[in-house]
């Protein structure tokens, strides 16, 4: 029996392109997401000049600047960064679940990691315990899930296909 094979990305191989796009909206707490992704990429090797940065209105405006980025740009992986604070009307469902459900499919569809640091929260204190108090940077852990797939996908593509690897095996 051929043992189970793994793969898994790591923070050494991270280097390419990355778009960060940014809702302007709560920039008071969002600014600080931008600086824990950037900081974190930078950190971990990634040249400055590979990190393109996009400002859209609001949360619900970013997956067409993603969509529009994956199109244009072609980046090795997007960071979304924004905050959706709970009101008092069902507006926060809507923004929170439509940009979240668009940039699931978006990544699918370009097959291109996006890392979702869109802040859902409760009120503007969980949002500020996210940005870098108490709950670490949402915006750090983004960017370290982006970097963790752009590595994972370059071992995907490093890989022998098992059908062609069994076949060498064969003599095939």
């Amino acid at each position: 029996m051929q043992p189970i094979s793994q793969l898994e990305g790591s923070f050494v191989d991270v280097d390419g392109h990355y778009v960060i796009v940014v809702a302007r909206f709560n920039h008071h707490v969002v600014d600080s997401l931008v600086e824990g992704a950037v900081d974190s990429l930078v950190r971990h090797g990634v040249d400055a000049a590979n990190i393109d940065i996009v400002h859209v209105p609001g949360a619900w405006e970013l997956p067409l600047a993603v969509k529009r980025a994956l199109k244009v740009v072609r980046p090795d992986a997007v960071i979304a960064l924004g905050a959706v604070i709970r009101g008092g009307t069902p507006h926060f469902e809507y923004v929170a679940g439509g940009c979240n459900a668009a940039l699931g499919n978006l990544q699918l569809e370009f097959d291109t990691p996006i890392a979702n640091g869109v802040l859902t929260v409760n009120s503007i204190e969980q949002a500020i315990e996210r940005a870098g108090t108490k709950a670490g940077n949402k915006g750090t852990d983004a960017a370290m899930a982006a970097m963790e797939m752009v590595s994972l996908l370059k071992g995907f593509e490093e890989k022998e296909p098992r059908d062609q690897a069994n076949q060498s095996e064969r003599g095939a």
